[in-house]
């Protein structure tokens, strides 16, 4: 087991520090002071931040931490941390590691012992789920679906049964046949589509798959995409395999068996005593 005590410990930290989607005036003054007092800062492309940074007065190292670079570049993060320096990881809009890198640096920062502290703020997942005028609690972030059709169809039928509110991002170029293998897959069910959240053109679009469309070939700019869960009774449909797979991924990040199931009945749906069930039924033969 690893504790942090994030503010009783003087070891070196790595803080993950969102920035605006959008509205620049949304930067919260405790996300400006971190910038400002850490020694590196970790961003997705340092033209974008060095704008950002330039506004808000802020001069700092400036450092690229991409997908492409991701395993060098966090090696590189925690040398920085050994020598005593505190970082701060930024994406180029919202909140580090939601559909942006970071889950590497982040997996070796807490490995190597250091600290690592989120920072409150932007998040479009949020935005839209709270303003989308469907079930709030649970939902589930499913982010980017592959960009092929026949890939983005697979990925949709096992998402199809579950019952909690779906959000996924999507580039407004492929927004119209994302939409369609949705209608294709799920049905027609209830959604709302948001585009460019907390900038001037910010736009709200409730109704349903089919009638968004109609109009989403026209639109333009970063989209987030809210659907309703499945109503009915799925549980008989779902790949149990695929639910105990998860289980396992969670008790190898460190959950107990309870724990674990208790998370994965949280993120789909299925009652806790059935995955229990399965799992335990799994235990027996020796496959789990």
């Amino acid at each position: 087991m690893i504790r942090q005590k994030s503010f009783e410990n003087e070891k070196p930290t790595l803080f993950l520090v969102p920035t605006p989607i959008g509205n620049l005036s949304e930067m919260t003054p405790r996300a400006l002071e971190v910038l400002s007092s850490v020694d590196v800062i970790a961003c997705e492309d340092t033209r974008t931040s060095g704008q950002l940074l330039r506004h808000f007065e802020i001069s700092k190292r400036l450092i690229a931490y991409q997908n492409f670079n991701e395993e060098s570049s966090a090696r590189g993060i925690v040398n920085l941390l050994s020598q005593g320096n505190n970082v701060a990881l930024i994406s180029d809009a919202g909140y580090p590691l939601i559909s942006d890198p970071g889950q590497r640096v982040v997996s070796q920062v807490t490995a190597a012992g250091y600290n690592v502290v989120p920072v409150s703020g932007c998040s479009a997942v949020l935005n839209a789920v709270v303003a989308s005028g469907l079930i709030v609690q649970p939902f589930i972030f499913i982010g980017f679906l592959p960009a092929g059709n026949t890939d983005r169809v697979k990925k949709l039928r096992e998402y199809k049964p579950y019952p909690m509110t779906m959000v996924f991002y999507e580039a407004p170029h492929r927004i119209q046949k994302m939409l369609q293998s949705c209608l294709e897959v799920l049905g027609d069910r209830r959604c709302c589509l948001c585009r460019e959240m907390t900038k001037i053109h910010e736009e709200f679009l409730r109704g349903t798959i089919s009638e968004m469309i109609e109009i989403a070939g026209d639109l333009k700019g970063e989209m987030v995409l809210v659907v309703e869960g499945c109503r009915d009774d799925y549980s008989k449909d779902v790949d149990m395999s695929m639910i105990l797979k998860m289980v396992n991924e969670s008790v190898e990040a460190g959950m107990s068996t309870s724990q674990a199931i208790k998370d994965v009945a949280g993120r789909t749906g299925i009652s806790k005593n059935k995955i229990y069930d399965m799992v335990h039924n799994s235990d027996r033969k020796g496959t789990c």
